[in-house]
Parts: structure tokens; C-alpha cells; sequence
């Protein structure tokens, strides 16, 4: 498979609409790189630039030390899957997957083997001779892919595949993309979603891209425990982390802050004695949130609504202050608590601390 490395590249329109830039990101053989954001951040044309089918206009992209900015998507090694499935209607499941080797002018042999490894990998053996009419949204996604599978490419790209697909389907062709993964573990994927618990539970690193760049690249569990800036606390995460204003009153390995309208909330980010007086966010995933009756406590706050999910119960809370309203999700069922007057606590390894949008783990 294939290292991809991505300096200083940028995408702009007509010389003055800039898209994206100072895009640096250095992918390794085996990665499996999910680009995740907002709407109109870029994470779909950049992955198209990767593809070829987007002019890069500046910087360099390279795919095994070679430079591509200008070779044909064609001469990339790379396989690219939409968002739509593109089949040929009237071509069978074997039909599709092989169309692109018989116009390589392949053999037979080497068609046949390769279409035959792919419907092993993809669970499609029992449905090579059907037409894609006669299949359901995920068996037809799997044919997709399996196109990808049997050119053998150095990169795949996948550009929002399971979009089209209602929840249930997109769960199970979520785990049959991740056991694919692991059937192929020297594949290097770049998948691009809008969906979290995709990009979570599929990604071996997130780029999180925000204001035409990247705002974290990390793992998963990087990007949830320690995101570097306020907006991949809010973004990654559901519901989005609490942000809560407050000025720092204790300095050293623990931080102390006095939130407005609220209490004293301890963090493990390290503070110097410069750092008193501080006016910061302290963020707190509502998940962290622990119901306390003592007088140590971050937040207290009148319940406004309650959502029972079963395992777990979401505390809506009156807003306090100049603090925005406050999320609690507690495991268990807690209608009781709705109209209540509830303490909030956390501990302070939970505890992030950013100021001027900057966590200051990160400092």
C-alpha cells in the first residue's frame, strides 16, 4: 500500500475564494484517516484533490515520495468510493466489479481471481449473477467497494458511503467497512464523513478540519479526552461538551477555577502563578457530569427537562448566569430529577481548561 504526505496544500476558487490551506498531514501505510467537520469545511474537495479529480492549487501532495499534484487520477494507484453507488443497472454484481479490469485489458484469469478474492472479503459470493436492482442499499454499497477491491490500489477513498443508508443498515455496513479493515491491514483508507460515531469507531487517527484548515489531527480517544481547541471539544462528542465561563483562582498542577454564576471546579491542566485571574471556559462533557449534594461542586442548576434514554438519562438545565445552558447525562433513569435543583461535579483529570479557545494542555 501507500504513505501519503500533504504539505502546505490549498484549494482556491477563480484565484480568490480560498477553500482550503496550510493543509499538512502525513498518512502512513496501513492508516485507516477519517476527515471529519462541519459543512463546507473542505473535507470532501480535499479528499477529491487527493483523488485528482480536484486541481490542487498550491502546496504539494505525494503518494510514496512521488509527486501527483499533476498526474491523472488514473496513474494515481488510487480507488475511490461515492457517496452514490454508481452501479452499471442492466451489469450483474460480477459484471460491475470486473468492468474496470476488462478495460485494463486483463485476462480472464487475473479478472476471475480478483473478482473472486473481492466477494470473498465483501460476503457477495452468493450474489455475483444478480443485478443490482435485486439487492438492498448496503449489498449494493459492498459492490462499491468491491470495484475498489479488485484493482488492488494504494489508497482508498471513501466519500461519505453510508449516507444513503437508514440507520439501521448504516450500523451493520459500518462493522462490515471495519472488518474489511481488518482483513486488509496493509490498506491505506481515507474515509470522509459528517457522521461522529463513524469517524470514532472507525478512524486509527481523525482530522478534524474547521476555518479552511485543520483544526486537530489525533485519535479518536485523543481528540475526546484532550481536544486542543474549544471548537473540536464542541464538535466531537454528543451532546457537545459543556463550555462554562469562569477566572482562575488556584495555580500549579492543579488548576482551581470560580465559575460565573456557579462554583469551584478543579482541573488537572497545569497553570503557572501568571496564570491567576485568568479569564478562561472550563469544558465539561456532559458524560463526566457526577450529581453531588455536597458543597465541592462545579454547577447547580434548576432541571429543566429530562430525556430517559434507558441506559442513560440527559439533564436539561436552566441557564445560570452568563453561562450557556448546561447538558448532565447520567447512567440510569432520573425523571425524578426534572424541576429539581441539582449539583453538579467532576473530576478533575475530566476537566478542560482553554483560554482564548486554546486548551492549555496544549501550551
Amino acid at each position: 500500500m501507500a504513505e501519503l504526505k500533504l504539505t502546505e496544500v490549498a484549494k482556491t476558487y477563480g484565484g480568490t475564494v480560498d477553500v482550503l490551506k496550510n493543509i499538512n498531514l502525513d498518512i502512513k501505510t496501513g492508516e485507516l484517516i477519517v476527515f471529519v467537520g462541519p459543512s463546507g469545511c473542505g473535507k470532501s474537495t480535499l479528499l477529491r484533490m487527493i483523488a485528482g479529480l480536484e486541481k490542487i492549487t498550491g502546496g504539494e501532495l505525494q503518494i510514496d515520495g512521488r509527486v501527483v499534484n499533476d498526474v491523472p487520477p488514473a496513474q494515481r494507484g488510487i480507488a475511490m468510493v461515492f457517496q452514490s453507488y454508481a452501479l452499471y443497472p442492466h451489469m450483474t454484481v460480477r459484471e460491475n466489479m470486473s468492468f474496470a479490469l476488462k478495460l485494463a485489458k486483463k485476462s480472464k484469469a487475473e479478472i476471475d481471481a480478483a473478482v473472486t478474492r473481492a466477494a470473498k472479503i465483501l460476503q457477495l459470493e452468493d450474489y455475483l449473477d444478480r443485478l443490482p436492482k435485486a439487492l438492498s442499499g448496503g449489498q449494493r454499497q459492498r459492490v462499491a467497494i468491491g470495484r475498489s477491491i479488485v484493482r488492488d490500489p494504494k489508497v482508498y477513498l471513501f466519500d461519505e458511503p453510508l449516507s444513503n443508508l437508514d440507520a439501521a443498515l448504516r450500523v451493520a455496513t459500518r462493522i462490515e467497512i471495519a472488518q474489511l479493515k481488518e482483513s486488509m491491514p496493509d490498506s491505506t483508507m481515507i474515509y470522509v464523513t459528517h457522521d461522529q460515531v463513524e469517524a470514532m469507531t472507525l478512524a486509527t487517527r481523525i482530522v478534524v478540519l474547521a476555518n479552511k484548515g485543520i483544526a486537530q489531527v489525533g485519535t479518536p480517544l485523543e481528540l475526546y479526552e484532550r481536544p486542543e481547541n474549544e471548537f473540536v471539544a464542541q464538535f466531537i462528542g454528543s451532546p457537545a461538551m459543556n463550555l462554562l465561563a469562569g477566572e482562575i483562582v488556584g495555580t500549579g498542577s492543579v488548576t482551581t477555577v470560580k465559575l460565573h454564576g456557579g462554583g469551584m471546579v478543579k482541573s488537572a491542566a497545569p497553570t503557572q502563578d501568571s496564570d491567576m485571574g485568568l479569564q478562561v471556559n472550563v469544558g465539561i462533557r456532559p458524560e463526566d457530569m457526577i450529581e453531588t449534594t455536597g458543597d465541592d461542586y462545579a454547577f447547580e442548576g434548576k432541571v429543566n427537562i429530562t430525556e430517559a434514554l434507558g441506559e442513560v438519562t440527559l439533564l436539561y438545565f436552566d441557564k445560570v448566569g452568563e453561562n450557556a445552558a448546561v447538558i448532565g447525562k447520567l447512567p440510569g433513569i432520573h425523571a425524578d430529577l426534572r424541576g429539581k435543583s441539582v449539583r453538579m461535579a467532576a473530576s478533575p483529570d475530566k476537566v478542560q481548561v482553554f483560554a482564548n479557545g486554546q486548551s492549555l494542555y496544549y501550551r
